[in-house]
């Protein structure tokens, strides 16, 4: 814009009220006080000797001398300097004009007119009518700031939380179901989520989050949810199934207690974690509900259960499912750390236990009790990103349950009734697993990244000699902005956990299961940026594992809105 120095010091030289445009450090943001962070870049000054940069021998010292030490209308930079040698615009003139307005007005309305020079004042009224729109225009920009800000102070839920929300609608249909079950209606249903983030002044952070839902579990032990109507439901191990959809809930019950947890959009506590870093490198965490997925990274792009896969199986490795992932009301009371030794190199770990605020056990509910009792967890994992496009995630946990209530997506036949060649085994054996998985992202081209996942289970009888070997694998592909920035497509196909061996005194007896399969595609489609919609498709061939049973296709419309 115009330099106006030699115009505007001309009228000003001398008496007082030079505002050069070359010596005035003041833009029109700084300018507006109603903002406490753009004060904050300015330092008010009560003699001209503060600024560092302006020497007597200057020639519009005394002017500025003047206009500092009789009107207080001229502020410093932070580092004590005027930065006299730029030069400046109309509207950043007549914010410092405004500025001198508002002294001279506080002078005149507390009885010191006497202070103010006619000569000043005659000076003052020429620049008003000169510069009359420049300081409409700001007037009308503060008046329109201070609107602002008085909207977001009235509307503000908190100085020290923050409020997000996950809304899911959700449209299923199905087909191929057992032999002697009937083909589901369609269902349409939904699952909110709102988050409460709460930040300490000591850098801690408590999560709280409630939810509401009305999908996966209709009834006690999911009898009349999809997977139940399909012929494919385990109500033994609390509706263990392949055949169900992401956004479902792990458990139509209360893991703590085995009391029915209500689907019919009641609200529930399903997360509740305080998060605590100790140094930058060292973060501790505890939480009475929380699962793995809130503690360890999910890696690749197709493990998100509101963007992401549709399916259950897509949405997370099964290691980190059995670890308590994707439970929907928690993995119950957990506690653990993470560990940043370098920008490569993540390790965490938790111990979870899923009932440990029960004293004793509730009747005769086979969960157990006490904080080290029951079904319990160690887990941890090492995730390594050697270079941005690729992440490498090796996970461990040792469990060890009364009944299948950390979601390892076993059926009873699996992990109850491992010994079949010795029928006896009851709902309570306690069984114990080593758990290992493997999963790797790898952006090999821009846009497209490659998952890959593999998970290893041993599990062990407690009282008899009985043990299997369990496998799952997966790979799928991520497109990125296809057709459109924010849209994705995704595919992938793998094996479902199944069981692939036995052995100790079941050795040689069978392993009585077909390898199940399941194929996948689905396209995010970015409506904006608080809306999407994802129609997709998964077919699961042999589900749980039974031979001769016909392939089972679920179709998925799922609408997500964030805020």
């Amino acid at each position: 814009m115009t330099n106006y120095k030699h115009r505007i010091s001309k009228k000003l030289h001398g008496v007082g009220l030079l505002l050069i445009a070359s010596a005035i450090p003041i833009t029109f943001p700084m300018s507006i006080k109603a903002d406490n962070t753009l004060n904050n870049e300015v330092a008010q000054v009560t003699s001209v000797s503060q600024l560092s940069d302006v020497q007597p021998t200057d020639w519009a010292f005394t002017a500025l001398q003047s206009l500092v030490e009789r009107y207080g209308c001229i502020a410093g930079y932070p580092n004590g300097t005027f930065r006299g040698n730029r030069a400046t615009s109309r509207y950043e003139f007549a914010a410092g004009l405004n500025a001198c307005l508002d002294k001279i007005n506080e002078l005149i309305s507390t009885g010191l007119a006497d202070k103010v020079g006619k000569e000043d004042l005659a000076t003052l009224q020429k620049l008003q009518t000169e510069f009359a729109a420049e300081l409409t225009a700001l007037k009308g920009r503060v008046d329109s700031l201070e609107a602002k800000v008085s909207t977001l102070e009235e509307q503000q839920f908190s100085t020290t939380t923050k409020l997000t929300g996950e809304v899911i609608f959700s449209a299923v249909g199905a087909t191929g179901s057992n032999v002697g079950f009937n083909t589901p209606n369609v269902t349409f249903g939904n699952r909110v989520r709102l988050n409460f983030t709460t930040a300490f002044p000591n850098g801690g952070t408590l999560i709280t989050g409630l939810q509401a839902t009305n999908l996966g579990a209709g009834s006690l032990f999911g009898t009349s949810s999809l997977q139940s109507v399909l012929g494919y439901n385990d109500p033994a191990s609390l509706n263990s199934s392949t055949v169900r959809t992401g956004t479902e809930v792990q458990f139509p019950v209360s893991p703590n207690n085995i009391e029915f947890q209500t689907a019919n959009n009641g609200i529930s506590l399903y997360k509740l974690l305080y998060i605590q870093p100790v140094n930058k490198n060292f973060i501790a965490f505890a939480g009475t509900n929380a699962e793995v997925t809130d503690a360890f990274p999910q890696i690749s792009p197709l493990f998100d259960a509101s963007q992401g896969s549709i399916s259950r199986f897509g949405t997370a490795a099964a290691a980190t499912r059995l670890s308590g992932g994707t439970s929907g009301f928690g993995l119950a009371s957990a506690v653990g750390f993470i560990w940043l030794p370098s920008e490569q190199i993540d390790i965490r770990a938790l111990y979870g236990n899923i009932n440990a605020a029960l004293p004793g056990n509730v009747g005769t509910s086979p969960v157990g009790s006490g904080a080290f009792g029951g079904s319990y967890i160690f887990s941890t994992q090492l995730t390594y990103t050697p270079v941005k496009s690729l992440a490498l995630a090796l996970n461990y946990a040792y469990s060890s349950h009364d009944i299948n209530i950390l979601g390892t997506g076993l059926t009873s036949q699996d992990i109850n009734a491992i010994p079949t060649k010795n029928a006896g085994t009851s709902l309570g054996n306690r069984v114990n697993l080593n758990t290992i998985g493997l999963t790797m992202n790898w952006g090999f081209v821009p846009k497209v990244d490659l998952t890959a996942t593999g998970s290893l289970i041993f599990a062990n009888l407690n009282s008899v000699d009985a043990n299997a070997t369990f496998t799952s694998w997966m790979v799928g592909l991520n497109f990125k902005d296809l057709l459109a920035e924010g849209n994705r497509l995704g595919l992938l196909f793998g094996q479902p956990l199944n069981r692939s061996s036995l052995g100790g005194s079941q050795a040689g007896a069978g392993n009585n299961t077909t390898t199940p399969y399941q194929l996948e595609t689905f396209f995010n489609f970015r409506l904006s940026k608080n809306i999407s919609v994802t129609p997709g498709v998964f077919f699961v061939f042999n589900p749980e594992g039974l031979g001769g049973r016909p392939t089972t296709t679920v179709g998925v419309i799922r609408t997500t809105f964030t805020f």
